[in-house]
């Protein structure tokens, strides 16, 4: 019999359909706050984002299933064992982030930041020609689930969809172009709209540096739902308040995060700001998605049928094989 550790904030509903997934296991249900060293020391099998240091020191754990797309804390030297197995959210995430990072584009290009300003001053103000979707070209930094999503929704409204990954071998239908980071500089001048979702390394650190933000089209914009720290958001406050190179920024994370509130950012021109809100499990959706991965990954650990989990990650270097298929993420 598996010790189950659950720090979801689980319904009664979801409670019956993981342990439908597991009848002969003993499950314990906590929260990431509150959740004991004891407990988590205990557990076979934990379900959720337990803190890292405590998982560390988890002293039987077989198998962790993360609530987050991202792995970066838990691919760091020490804290997953050797022979634990690592599995990851992603997939339940694109609906959510790549609906915010449209919504972010249509706001840029429509303007609709300054008309919600003038609002708040009771203003009447036309504020002049706006660019379009349509005929845009889109170019996007990181090319997981996220990025995919996006893609597909900025080529199906009409733009010429440009990705960048890694990995350049099979090029998706919903891509135009498709090419790796060493390209970048080159790409920077033929976009509308540079988007970012990539995680956090070194490599990617302040990868949108002032040199690269002028390296933009003129009038171009600037989304990151990825990682902050891939911005230079001095920097980008600085270009932002010239005025004539960046036609605006939207910013679901930023560096530092939580934000300051004397930071100049906050009242930079163009800049649209929002407190790490295009993830999460504010849509619904997104957690029954996450409850859905751990269940079928449940079922398949329990069998014995390792190759058949999704989302594996490699501690070692933070990728993700075999992800778990669409079709097992939509209720």
């Amino acid at each position: 019999m598996k010790n189950i550790l659950v720090v979801l904030p689980v319904q009664e509903a979801h409670k019956r359909y993981l342990e439908s997934m597991a009848p002969d296991c003993q499950f314990v249900y906590s929260t990431i706050p509150t959740v004991t060293e004891e407990q988590v020391n205990e557990a076979d099998i934990i379900i959720g984002n337990v803190p890292p240091a405590k998982v560390s020191q988890a002293k039987h754990l077989q198998w962790m299933q993360l609530n987050s797309a991202g792995v970066d804390p838990y691919c760091k030297p020490g804290i997953i064992g050797p022979d634990t197995i690592l599995t990851c959210a992603t997939g339940a995430y694109g609906l959510a982030v790549s609906e915010m990072m449209v919504a972010m584009s249509f706001m840029l290009c429509r303007k609709m930041d300054l008309y919600q300003r003038n609002q708040m001053e009771n203003k009447w103000h036309l504020e002049g020609a706006i660019t379009s979707v349509w005929h845009s070209t889109t170019l996007i930094l990181g090319l997981g689930e996220i990025g995919g999503e996006y893609a597909k929704r900025m080529k199906a409204l009409g733009s010429h969809v440009i990705g960048i990954r890694r990995n350049t071998a099979n090029k998706p239908d919903y891509l135009d172009e498709i090419y790796t980071m060493d390209q970048l500089d080159e790409l920077l001048p033929r976009a509308d709209f540079v988007t970012m979702v990539l995680p956090g390394t070194p490599e990617t650190y302040h990868i949108i540096d002032e040199r690269r933000m002028r390296l933009m089209k003129k009038g171009a914009y600037l989304i990151n739902v990825g990682r902050g720290n891939a911005v230079d958001c001095m920097a980008l406050d600085k270009v932002l308040r010239e005025g004539n190179v960046l036609g605006g920024a939207a910013l679901d994370v930023t560096e530092p995060e939580p934000l300051p509130a004397d930071h100049p950012l906050w009242s930079a021109p163009r800049c649209i700001i929002a407190p790490h809100a295009a993830g999460g499990f504010l849509l619904p959706e997104t957690f029954e998605r996450v409850v859905r991965i751990a269940g079928k990954n449940m079922q398949r650990f329990l069998a014995g049928n390792i190759e058949a989990m999704g989302n594996r990650v490699d501690p070692t270097t933070g990728s993700v094989s075999h992800r778990m298929a669409s079709g097992e993420l939509e209720g």
